[in-house]
């Protein structure tokens, strides 16, 4: 934990404020400028012109020319007139370099090719984490060509399963890896997992809608046999998923390998193809040997590729993002979860209007019934949550941290939403303090996303990429998005800001009426600076698509 330290004039200002009246500085939504003064009376003053004559000896001593005092010699006045003119000289040489490094161009990366950009106006930190702090760790989870496999063949392994991924873009991905992980568990063949129609997100995408098939089985050709279709032999492929003698149900969540060996792979065996129901988060992380999270990771950031048209469209936007301004510029990617559904099942309490929060509640007891009760407890419920951090962050709340952090009004952001809840009333605080807010549908036709209407989980890769390419990634909720973002940018080097904000320091931040603007900006500055990606030690239990570094990353 980060210790928050304020300024003894701080806690005065505190003190002194009245509940009744307060100044314009009582709240972190008023920015201020504040003067800096000097308090230190521990030291004896001088008399200015003490200082003054203390100063001038000082610069005699150095420079004998500038006193016309007879008792320095001629001889001292030439050497240091020469040492006089050697320094000035020096300094316009210097002046003039420095100058022309601020306005010059210089070469960078970006997508691996080079190119001519000019320096950023911003202080550097706000938009890369410090070298130095990244540099330790390196991605080892990737293939290694040459070696020899050791997988039997197709037709000798323990037998196959198939899985259906179901939920979401971001779940299925999870679901995928760990059908990977579980058919090398019991040296099964996979058949490629079905991307299971969710009721929430109402899509029938197919793998091969998404992902590319070919790169998929060959990437892992010598870690799992993976086979496109159920094998003809099977005849009765109505079974799978519907007959309870073709179904393994009893997996529970975080399950380790050893359940796998000891329950699942004696069935796969006698009935050489089963199906597994459900998978979701049913493969735990610290209790699987650590080369199976490793082939997790290599399936996550290396076996699992977007199609080449969803790319396409994904780096076409990044470099949109890159020159709105009308050259390269830094761009921020902020994944904003303020959705009607998820403002519904965090059951926090929002600003709103009494009708507003009358339809909120019809809501919650309809869609959650048994969770809302009568509604009696649950503004104490929401007042807990909110003080534990646990409530998504409302788009004025994100601004007003972001300003904190010294993200000026100009930077342009790159916005990963659903349809958010309130509409631009909501929105309104957030694209007052950054204009420069805009989506995939402002960035490209309508004729240029056509295609990709066809699946909605099309269009979540696409903000998937973009995000993933930014300068900067802000999540302002938990979720296989942003964790999964935020694995990613780790697992490529740590240098690329990540910022995670600490949701439980906000909220008490943004219900202190005497708080500050200038003590409001140290508490952020100071607690986020180690909440930005860099590299973290994994715990148990740890999440490894947050944080991938023990099992998939080696030193360097």
């Amino acid at each position: 934990m980060v210790e928050l330290r304020h300024s003894g004039s701080s806690l005065g200002s505190r003190a002194s404020s009245s509940p009744m009246k307060r100044d314009e500085d009582a709240s972190p939504l008023i920015f201020n400028d504040h003067v800096l003064r000097d308090d230190d009376d521990d030291h004896p003053r001088h008399s200015f012109r003490d200082r003054y004559r203390s100063f001038w000896s000082q610069i005699y001593s150095f420079f004998p020319f500038l006193n016309d005092d007879p008792r320095f010699s001629q001889h001292g006045s030439r050497i240091s007139l020469l040492l006089l003119v050697f320094i000035a000289v020096a300094g316009l040489i210097s002046f003039f370099s420095i100058l022309q490094r601020l306005n010059s161009p210089y070469l960078c990366k970006k997508d691996g090719i080079v190119l001519h950009c000019p320096r950023v106006k911003e202080n550097p930190s706000l938009w890369e984490n410090p070298v130095s702090a990244t540099t330790s760790w390196k991605p080892c989870a990737e293939r290694h060509d040459g070696g020899m496999s050791d997988l039997p063949p197709e037709n000798e392994t323990s037998g196959y399963i198939f899985i259906h991924a179901e939920g979401g873009l971001n779940q299925q991905r999870i679901a995928i890896c760990n059908a990977v992980a579980v058919a090398k568990i019991m040296n099964a063949t996979l058949i490629l997992p079905v991307l299971k129609q969710d009721q929430i997100w109402k899509d029938q995408t197919k793998f091969e809608d998404i992902f590319d098939v070919d790169h998929f089985i060959d990437y892992l050709k010598d870690d799992v046999r993976i086979v496109r279709e159920i094998p003809g032999w099977f005849t009765d492929k109505s079974e799978l998923f519907t007959s309870i003698r073709r179904t393994v149900k009893n997996i529970p969540k975080y399950a380790p390998a050893q359940f796998y060996i000891d329950n699942v792979l004696p069935r796969v065996k006698e009935k050489k193809i089963m199906a597994l129901k459900p998978f979701v988060d049913r493969l735990g992380y610290d209790n699987v040997p650590p080369e199976i999270n490793r082939l997790r990771c290599r399936v996550n950031y290396h076996a699992l590729k977007f199609l080449p048209e969803i790319e396409q469209m994904a780096n076409l936007l990044v470099s949109r993002m890159t020159n709105r301004t009308g050259s390269p510029n830094p761009y921020m990617a902020l994944h904003l979860r303020f959705e009607k559904g998820m403002v519904g099942l965090s059951f926090c309490d929002f600003v709103g209007t009494r009708e507003e929060k009358a339809k909120m509640a019809e809501y919650r007891q309809k869609e959650w019934p048994r969770r809302y009760k009568n509604g009696s407890h649950l503004w104490q419920l929401a007042l807990q949550k909110r003080k534990e951090g646990r409530c998504p962050l409302e788009p004025g709340e994100v601004a007003v941290i972001l300003r904190a952090m010294g993200y000026p009004k100009e930077t342009q952001i790159y916005v990963a939403s659903g349809q958010v809840y309130g509409g631009q009333n909501r929105m309104a605080p957030l694209r007052n303090m950054f204009p420069n807010l805009v989506t995939k549908e402002e960035l490209a036709s309508k004729e240029e996303l056509a295609s990709f209407r066809k699946h909605v989980t099309s269009l979540a890769a696409l903000d998937f990429l973009v995000c993933l390419k930014s300068d900067v990634f802000v999540m302002t909720h938990g979720g296989n998005f942003a964790k999964l973002i935020i694995g990613a940018r780790r697992y490529m080097g740590h240098r690329q800001k990540s910022i995670k904000p600490d949701k439980g320091l906000m909220s008490k931040s943004f219900g202190d009426p005497y708080m500050g603007w200038a003590t409001f900006v140290e508490d952020v500055v100071v607690t986020h600076q180690t909440r930005t990606g860099l590299p973290e030690e994994t715990f148990p239990n740890y999440d490894l698509w947050e944080n991938p570094l023990t099992p998939c990353m080696c030193k360097a």
